[in-house]
């Protein structure tokens, strides 16, 4: 009876924290409400149920997942002309913009245990807006093709099923590491270092 109850122990141990801790929780529900706490809940649910998946199945069930949330400009919701809203931010609103739909992407993805090298914020231009566009981009090998996870078009595809999305450039967390040391810091590493603080103070 005592080793089950240390094996059980041990395991709740080493069962992954949820994305949204419980502080988080409480303050979706104190800022924005019961419906807000629930979507947080649900998305808590949906990430631990993703665990043990597939890569694909987890591509598909986080690009699912975020792009529920409804479409809103940053001008509406921050009165800002380009803001990178957090994952909590962006769910506790239940709207965001394209930026805001692959960040939350990214860090749930991470989250899964997705490397983040794979993953790529994607700044591309819709042929069918005729508009800048960011998507997030996985890369299984830097040789393969990437697959698109798009808040525009919901299916995960391969790049080059994406016709309508001209490719501009790619980053992530590693791209700019590199950026800083070099110190040739592209004009989105302020934006970067901002997300990441404002991450780390659970802003939302």
């Amino acid at each position: 009876m005592r080793i089950l109850i240390l094996v059980l122990s041990l395991a709740s141990m080493l069962k992954a924290a949820p994305f949204a801790s419980d502080t988080l929780l409480q303050k979706a529900d104190a800022k924005y409400g019961a419906f807000a706490k629930n979507r947080f809940i649900n998305m808590n649910k949906t990430l631990e149920a993703l665990q043990d998946k597939s890569r694909q199945e987890q591509l598909e069930g986080v690009n699912d997942l975020f792009n529920a949330v409804r479409y809103n400009s940053d001008m509406k919701l921050y009165g800002k002309s380009d803001y990178w809203a957090t994952p909590w931010e962006f769910l506790g609103r239940d709207e965001g913009d394209c930026e805001d739909y692959v960040i939350a992407k990214y860090f749930a993805l991470k989250h899964l245990g997705v490397p983040s090298k794979k993953l790529y914020f994607s700044y591309v231009r819709s042929t069918r807006f005729k508009e800048p566009h960011m998507v997030l981009t996985y890369f299984e090998t830097p040789q393969t093709v990437p697959l698109v996870l798009d808040n525009i078009n919901f299916r995960v595809f391969p790049a080059t099923k994406r016709k309508d999305l001209i490719p501009i450039y790619n980053f992530n967390a590693d791209v700019l590491e590199d950026a800083k040391e070099k110190k040739n810091l592209p004009k989105t590493h302020k934006k970067w270092d901002r997300l990441i603080e404002n991450i780390q103070r659970n802003r939302l």
